[in-house]
């Protein structure tokens, strides 16, 4: 099966993240039959076994900041505040932000079409 791709949604001032390198045509998330791989330019790079993601959600939680950063295993990826998506991970996956090795157990992501990305993430 062909890649979906889900565009990470950039808005507003966060449109200038391109200054950095990072475009919306380098960042998004790839749904396949066996895992999700999801990027943001040359900030985040994480390859999520399908197996391994125990829940999916619409996320509203607040957010303050934009870009690829997290700790402990929570990771935000988003250049805008809304169309957010929570991704539960259960073993955790391996990811990159930067040049650094990270374990990635929940991902916080912002899509153009967060409802679609819950939809083909949800199993059944």
């Amino acid at each position: 099966m062909a890649a979906t791709r889900f565009p990470i949604s950039f808005t507003g001032a966060n449109q200038a993240m391109v200054v950095l390198g990072i475009t919306p045509a380098g960042s998004f998330v790839d749904v396949l039959d066996d895992r999700v791989v999801v990027r943001m330019g040359w900030a985040f790079h994480a390859v999520i076994p399908r197996a391994s993601i125990v829940s999916v959600a619409e996320d509203r939680q607040r957010v303050t900041g934009w870009g690829a950063h997290g700790w402990t295993g929570v990771w935000l990826v988003n250049g805008s505040s809304s169309g957010l998506v929570r991704i539960e991970i259960d073993p955790p996956a391996h990811a990159r932000t930067m040049v650094f090795a990270v374990q990635l157990r929940t991902l916080r992501v912002a899509v153009l079409d967060p409802e679609g990305l819950v939809e083909v993430l949800t199993p059944g």
